[in-house]
C-alpha cells in the first residue's frame, strides 16, 4: 500500500489523465486521512482489541488494491486513496504497536523493536518486488498481486495470531498524566511538546527522503553515486534498531529519543559539508540512517514511558496524526524552500535548523516530565 506507490505515479496519471502533482495529491490525501484517523483507530483498539480492527484493514486494503488496479478517472483515483486512508490507519505500524502494548508486558519495547527490525525491510522487499512484478505483468496486474498478499497473507496472520477479547493490561501511570486516558494526557505541557517535536522531525525526514537523490546530484554527484549514498541508508536503520534492541534496557526511550531526535541534524549538517567527499557521504548515511531507525521505535514506546498504557492506543493515535500529516506535506515543503530560496543549500539550512528546533523541543518535553513528576511527589 505504501511503497508500491514510488512504481505507480507514471501509470496513474496515464490512467487517470491527470498530472504528476493531481496524482501525488491523491497519496496525500491518503495520509491525511490515515493521520486523522489514528487515534480513533487507536481508542478503537483498547476497547476491542487488534484482530478485529487489522483483519478488517486487510481485506479492505486487498479489495482497494484491486480497484486501484482498475481506475480511469481522477475521481476514482481520489475515491480509492481515501479508503486506503482508513486502512493504512488500521493495518501500518501505529495500530501495531498498540496491538503489542496490550499482549506484552514488561518487554514490550523489545517487541516494538522486534517488530520495526521486519519492518525495515519492507522498502528493500517491496520496491524491487513491484518494480519486477510491474516489469513482467504491467501495473494492473501487478497490483492485483499486491492485493492478493493483503489478503492471503496479512489477513490470515491478524486473524488468527491476534487475540480477540478487548482485555487491557494494566500499569501504573506516570505522575505526568492522571488516571484518565487521552484527556489526562491532553492536559498536560508534555503531550504537545512531544507533538511538536515529532512533527517538526518527521517534516524534515520526509523533506530530506523525498529529495535526497536531487541534492546529492545538485552536488555534482552522478545518479548511480548517489543512488549508492542512499542504498546504505536502509542497512544503517536496521543497525540501529538492531544497537536499541541492545540498549534498550540500559537506557529509557526518552533518552535514547534525545540522541535519534539530534542525529537527524547533525546528519543533514553532514551533507552540506560534504560536497563529493566519500567519508563525509558515508558518515551522513550512517548518522541518518541510524537515526531514523530508532526514531519509529521511541515513537512507538514514549507514550508507554510516559503517560501509562491504560489508553496507549488513543494517545499514540493522538501523536501520530500530525507526524503523518507532516511526512505527506514534507517533500512539498521542501520543493516551495528550494523554490524561493534558490537552491538546496539553502533549504538544507532551513532543515537543519527546524531539526535542531525539534531536538531542542524534545529535551523540553523530558524536563516538563520530570517536573511534573517532582511536583506529584511533593
Amino acid at each position: 500500500m505504501f511503497y508500491a506507490f514510488s512504481f505507480l505515479i507514471t501509470p496513474l496519471m496515464e490512467a487517470s489523465g491527470a498530472g504528476r502533482s493531481v496524482v501525488f495529491g491523491a497519496f496525500s490525501l491518503g495520509l491525511l486521512i490515515s493521520g486523522l484517523l489514528s487515534a480513533p483507530v487507536g481508542a478503537l483498539i483498547d476497547r476491542v482489541g487488534g484482530r478485529g480492527v487489522m483483519t478488517a484493514g486487510s481485506v479492505a486494503g486487498a479489495a482497494l488494491l484491486a480497484l486501484l488496479s482498475q481506475v480511469q478517472s481522477v475521481v476514482a483515483l481520489y475515491a480509492v486513496w481515501a479508503g486506503l486512508g482508513f486502512v493504512m490507519a488500521a493495518t501500518l505500524y501505529d495500530p501495531a504497536f498498540a496491538v503489542i502494548m496490550r499482549l506484552f508486558a514488561a518487554n514490550y519495547r523489545r517487541a516494538i523493536t522486534a517488530l520495526t527490525l521486519f519492518g525495515g525491510f519492507a522498502s528493500t522487499v517491496f520496491w524491487p518486488l513491484t518494480q519486477s512484478l510491474i516489469a513482467s505483468l504491467g501495473w494492473r496486474d501487478a497490483l492485483l498481486v499486491l492485493a492478493a498478499l493483503n489478503l492471503v497473507v496479512c489477513a490470515p496472520i491478524h486473524w488468527w495470531t491476534l487475540p480477540g477479547d478487548g482485555s487491557t493490561v494494566r500499569s501504573p501511570v506516570p505522575a505526568t498524566a492522571a488516571r484518565g486516558g487521552l484527556r489526562a494526557a491532553l492536559r498536560t505541557p508534555v503531550f504537545y511538546l512531544l507533538t511538536v517535536a515529532f512533527t517538526g522531525n518527521a517534516l524534515v525526514f520526509s523533506a530530506t527522503q523525498v529529495h535526497l537523490m536531487s541534492m546529492l546530484q545538485a552536488k555534482n554527484l552522478s545518479a548511480a553515486s548517489a543512488a549508492l549514498v542512499g542504498a546504505m541508508i536502509g542497512p544503517m536503520q536496521v543497525t540501529g534498531r538492531v544497537l536499541e534492541l541492545l540498549f534498550a534496557s540500559r537506557l529509557s526511550a526518552s533518552t535514547i529519543g534525545i540522541l535519534a531526535m539530534a542525529f537527524l541534524p547533525l546528519s543533514l549538517w553532514l551533507l552540506g559539508l560534504a560536497g563529493v567527499q566519500w567519508p563525509l557521504l558515508v558518515a551522513f548515511a550512517v548518522v541518518y540512517g541510524t537515526g531514523n531507525g530508532v526514531m519509529t521505535i521511541v515513537r512507538g514506546a514514549i507514550a508507554a514511558e510516559l503517560f501509562g498504557r491504560e489508553a496507549y492506543g488513543a494517545i499514540n493515535g493522538a501523536l501520530a496524526a500530525p507526524v503523518i500529516v507532516a511526512k505527506a506535506a514534507g517533500p512539498l515543503a521542501a520543493a516551495l524552500l528550494f523554490s524561493w530560496l534558490g537552491g538546496y543549500d539553502a533549504t538544507l539550512l532551513v532543515l537543519i535548523a527546524v531539526g535542531g528546533l525539534s531536538t531542542a523541543v524534545f529535551v523540553l518535553s523530558t524536563r516538563a516530565r520530570r517536573r511534573g513528576e517532582r511536583a506529584a511527589i511533593q
